[in-house]
């Protein structure tokens, strides 16, 4: 999802910082083999959240959706040396291709996969947080919020995709349209919650960035 002119977002790709190859790779790989692959973060919100991570330098970052893997790696890069990434998906099917490409990484004995509901997973994690990123289903994105903000350090960033929903979040609300009823929902909740803190960028689809007081 765009939302400026082709030839300004061109601009923009241009003049940030090149992926690494392995990304590359991965991206090149997922085309051609999985479904749906527009859900890949990408070259530019992969490097937005490369650089979120190296501002944050986080010991620990949970991952809520995995997909392929790319944005896993792109959140890795800023992990301190003795870090850990903990990323769950519930598709069984991509758990050996995103394996592949963590171990090809420098960061394949960091990153630790779960595979099931985040819903049940999440309660079974022993780190504190200091950096999450929820890129899941959409209706669960509440419920993702209560599970993990006790598990938040303080200064600890939620950062949150697709907030924006194609644009669906300032459109009249289909009552039988429960993804964008709870990204409403969510989006609510971020900007009430006195526990935190949010900035909703337009970046893409939309990612909100969400720092816990």
């Amino acid at each position: 999802m765009h939302f400026i002119p082709q030839e300004l977002d061109d601009y923009v790709v241009k003049h940030t910082e090149d992926e690494p190859k392995l990304l590359k790779q991965l991206t090149r790989e997922t085309y051609q083999k999985i479904l749906q692959p527009r859900m890949l973060s990408g070259h530019y919100q992969g490097r937005i959240l490369s650089m979120i991570s190296k501002l944050i330098r986080p010991i620990h970052i949970l991952e809520i959706g995995t997909y392929t893997g790319y944005s896993a790696l792109c959140l890795a890069e800023g992990l301190q040396q003795e870090g850990t990434l903990h990323t769950i998906d519930v598709n069984e099917e991509l758990f050996d291709f995103q394996r592949k490409y963590f171990d090809a990484s420098e960061y394949g004995t960091q990153i630790h996969q779960y595979l099931g509901s985040a819903i049940d997973i999440i309660p079974t994690l022993e780190p504190t947080f200091d950096l999450i990123f929820i890129d899941a289903d959409k209706e669960n994105y509440p419920n993702y919020f209560n599970l993990i903000i006790d598990n938040l350090n303080p200064g600890g960033v939620i950062l949150s995709d697709n907030v924006l929903w194609s644009g669906k979040v300032i459109e009249p609300l289909n009552p039988k349209d429960l993804s964008t009823k709870a990204v409403l929902e969510y989006n609510t909740l971020l900007k009430e919650d006195s526990r935190i803190e949010t900035v909703l960028l337009s970046v893409r689809d939309g990612l909100t960035i969400s720092r816990k007081k």
